[in-house]
Parts: C-alpha cells; sequence; structure tokens
C-alpha cells in the first residue's frame, strides 16, 4: 500500500479530537504577510480571553510560510 504526504496528514487530523474547544485557521503566507497575520489574529483574540496561539508552522520550499492559529471558540 503507497502512503502519500496527504495520506499521512488526513490520518493525523483524523485523531485529532473533535471536541476539544479550539477553532483552528490554516494560513501559507509569504514571511512577511504572515507575521502580519499572525499578528493581527492575536490581536482580535488575544491569548487572555482565548488561549490563542500559533499552534505549528513551517517554511515551504518557495520560501512561503504553512502555520495554523488556534483559539477558543468561546465568542462564538
Amino acid at each position: 500500500m503507497v502512503f502519500r504526504p496527504r495520506d499521512l496528514a488526513s490520518r493525523m487530523a483524523g485523531r485529532r479530537k473533535p471536541g476539544d474547544g479550539y477553532l483552528r485557521e490554516t494560513f501559507t503566507l509569504p514571511r512577511d504577510e504572515a507575521r502580519a497575520r499572525a499578528r493581527d489574529f492575536l490581536t482580535r483574540y488575544p491569548k487572555a480571553a482565548y488561549m490563542s496561539s500559533v499552534e505549528s508552522w513551517r517554511e515551504l520550499p518557495g520560501g512561503e510560510i504553512e502555520f495554523t492559529m488556534r483559539r477558543l471558540a468561546s465568542a462564538d
């Protein structure tokens, strides 16, 4: 059986607890835009109220940054 990275990512995402209470958004942006977007996210949803954070990030071969922001859904 041949596995692609996408298959592994889907399998790992399926293991995530669906009811953990966090909302996640994933972005793929150039470095400067990624920095501004993360800063805007953290300004809109401060850590003290929403437990916001950058959950994961990685630099892609083209120089773009892929990152996932996480926050509590308490305001929705």
